[in-house]
């Protein structure tokens, strides 16, 4: 049972950036290489993705993060980073749960990163760009800078429940795609109404 809990928390761990990275492209990956750089809580990458604990990996993340967080309250701006985080946002995730999944070689990590973080990333991602799309039409666009800003809020705290409490970010992410889902199904029986 131990033996296989080694395997689970990983995987966990793995989704819930990946899913993070949905919302935030950047930001899921920044927390993660901030906490193997300044040891929080004992948690560690892979070795062979320790560069992403060098200072200047570090540093460019941050201002991704930062450039991304503000880019992405900008109308014309937040559509292309969209578009953009479409193709990019599943790469990172995949990076990301490569990095915590410590088990095995660097093409083992990859393929778990691949089959558990990419998915993640693309359905958070997909779902929120529905949900955007909805809010665009009812406000016109007003919404979407608070929209954005909850997504940077959740993936910031889903990032670091996750490296912190693996299985407490399983719970946190069952509960939001719950969320998501109830909310697309009331804005889909509203649509098929008018």
């Amino acid at each position: 049972m131990a033996h296989a809990l080694t395997y689970v928390f990983p995987i966990i761990l793995g989704i819930s950036l990946g899913a993070s990275t949905g919302l935030h492209t950047t930001l899921p990956l920044l927390l993660a290489a901030a906490a193997a750089h300044f040891g929080w809580g004992n948690f560690a990458l892979r070795g062979d993705f320790a560069w992403l604990t060098s200072d200047t990996a570090l540093i460019v993340l941050l201002v991704a993060a930062i450039l991304e967080t503000i880019g992405d309250k900008v109308p014309a701006v937040d559509h292309a980073l969209d578009v953009i985080g479409s193709f990019a946002r599943p790469l990172v995730a995949t990076l990301a749960a490569a990095a915590v999944f410590g088990h095995g070689d660097r093409t083992t990590a990859a393929i778990v990163g691949l089959i558990v973080g990419a998915p993640a990333a693309f359905g958070v991602h997909s779902a929120m760009a529905a949900l955007r799309v909805g809010s665009t039409a009812m406000t016109f666009g007003c919404a979407n800078p608070l929209i954005s800003l909850i997504e940077d809020v959740i993936a910031a705290l889903l990032s670091l429940i996750a490296i912190f409490a693996p299985l407490m970010a399983l719970i946190v992410l069952i509960a939001l795609a719950y969320g998501v889902f109830v909310i697309l199904r009331r804005r889909a029986a509203e649509g098929s109404v008018t």
